[in-house]
């Protein structure tokens, strides 16, 4: 605990401090509230995404089977751009995926079999469902790391700040009070002490 001066002004510093961390505390709870609830709402949408991945992968598993002949599809299913934006949500900048584009490049009709099409969709599908999930999962990141930085302080002021503060104004009234008994003791002594001269002359 931090040493306190036992005065007047030192008393309207707690009690200001004490007042400032009840005003505060209630919007880091609304705060944590806020950031649980949105990381709970990620966490699902992590889920479908590896769901939809997983759904993707399974339908292109099958799919291959299919053909025997290799085809080399890494020409047709390269990131030209991926657009994001910024979002905020309690206060923090998240990423936000806006849209996603391929190099604009074709097989060649006649030298290709007619599934090669249907292949490049469900790659270039499978690549959209991993890029947005990472997206999310940056998010999520985020989020998490700032509600640690927000239960942090809440703590500290539940736990550390405001209990410090209710101290140490329970300290400097006794002090004070005690201050003020003494020198009302004195003044009676003092007063006593002059009538009895007073009376002895």
């Amino acid at each position: 605990m931090a040493k306190i001066k036992y005065t007047k002004n030192e008393l309207k510093a707690q009690r200001d401090a004490l007042t400032r961390f009840r005003r505060y505390l209630p919007t880091l709870l609304l705060k944590k509230q806020q950031l649980q609830l949105e990381l709970r709402l990620l966490e699902g949408q992590i889920a479908a995404k590896r769901n939809e991945e997983e759904k993707a992968r399974t339908d292109l598993a099958a799919w291959v089977k299919l053909f025997s002949e290799p085809f080399d599809f890494s020409p047709y299913i390269k990131v030209a751009e991926i657009k994001r934006s910024s979002g905020n949500i309690a206060g923090v900048t998240i990423p936000m995926f806006e849209s996603l584009r391929f190099e604009e490049a074709l097989p060649d009709l006649f030298e290709t079999a007619a599934w090669v099409d249907s292949g490049i969709d469900l790659l270039r599908h499978l690549i959209r469902l991993r890029i947005e999930r990472q997206v999310i999962e940056e998010q999520h990141r985020l989020l998490s790391d700032e509600l640690r930085t927000t239960s942090q302080r809440v703590n500290l002021f539940e736990k550390v700040k405001i209990p410090e503060c209710r101290e140490n104004i329970r300290v400097i009234r006794i002090f004070m009070g005690d201050q003020l008994t003494a020198a009302v003791a004195r003044s009676k002594i003092a007063k006593s002490k002059s009538v009895e001269k007073v009376r002895s002359a």
